[in-house]
């Protein structure tokens, strides 16, 4: 994975504080940390659409009151989209239709509370920043930027209330002696390709000065770390999908979180070697 190709692919005007995305069939859905909107973009038509996820819905919500929609995957027909858990408002999951453009939610406070409970982690320490669901599984992306710097893979195993829960740490690479910690990632047959960033700051909610981030590269069924690089000395990418794969490269998309105000973001293209 040492090759890569990073490149700006276009701007978004209209979506601000971009935390995670998602392509899928040609359209590329969009979640903000400090909005209650899923935003699906048209690439080819440049056409921007707010889906309300709930009663009037608002944008560039103070960081106090914010749901902090961090995760966002596909399954079983549906769009899924969680928050991070770091705070009390921050314990909500939605599934959206895409055929039928309807909306449900889900308060999934019980299940942030068995995990803290079951992996001894403190009420500030759980940050989820991404999610993958295999076959009955749930592997949850917890990010170690809190006090206890616990990076890792929550497994929620046959993703039911009842199941068990595991947690598997991640020491990732340092960045200017500051450790990468996870901020999305997907599954790419039994890869899981992940972003991590590299932030000077020991808190879930405060941000820090940004070091840089990495893509990197962990195999599902041995829970091994295979390969990573850093792509960026100045950026906070926080959002992966895949875009194309060919039998030589792998295509992904990214976006970042600028922590500001401003309704704009940018997506990128990083393209990866798979012979690397």
């Amino acid at each position: 994975m040492e090759k890569f190709q990073l490149s700006l692919l276009f701007k978004i005007v209209g979506i601000g504080s971009a935390s995670g995305l998602l392509y899928h069939n040609n359209l590329l859905y969009i979640i903000s940390d400090d909005s209650n909107y899923l935003y699906e973009y048209n690439i080819e038509a440049e056409k921007l659409n707010k889906i309300a996820l709930t009663d009037n819905a608002q944008e560039n919500i103070a960081k106090k009151d914010k749901p902090d929609f961090e995760a966002i995957t596909y399954d079983k027909d549906k769009i899924v989209l969680l928050g991070s858990g770091s705070t009390k408002k921050r314990n909500l999951s939605f599934l959206y239709d895409c055929e039928t453009d309807t909306v449900i939610q889900n308060d999934i406070t019980d299940l942030y509370k068995k995990i803290k409970h079951q992996l001894n982690f403190t009420d500030d320490e759980l940050n989820i920043e991404g999610f993958i669901i295999n076959k009955r599984n749930v592997f949850l992306f917890q990010r170690g930027n809190g006090t206890e710097n616990k990076n890792g893979i929550i497994t929620v195993f046959n993703s039911r209330m009842q199941s068990e829960i595991g947690f598997t740490i991640f020491d990732l690479p340092k960045i200017k002696n500051v450790p990468a910690t996870f901020t999305d990632a997907i599954l790419v047959d039994d890869t899981v390709y992940f972003l991590a960033a590299a932030e000077d700051s020991a808190s879930t909610y405060l941000d820090g000065e940004v070091m840089g981030s990495i893509i990197g590269a962990i195999d599902l069924k041995t829970m091994k770390l295979t390969s990573s690089v850093q792509i960026s000395d100045k950026h906070k990418f926080e959002g992966l999908t895949l875009y194309n794969k060919t039998a030589t490269q792998i295509e992904f998309l990214l976006c970042e979180d600028t922590d500001s105000e401003i309704q704009e973001s940018n997506i990128y293209k990083l393209v990866l070697n798979k012979s690397q």
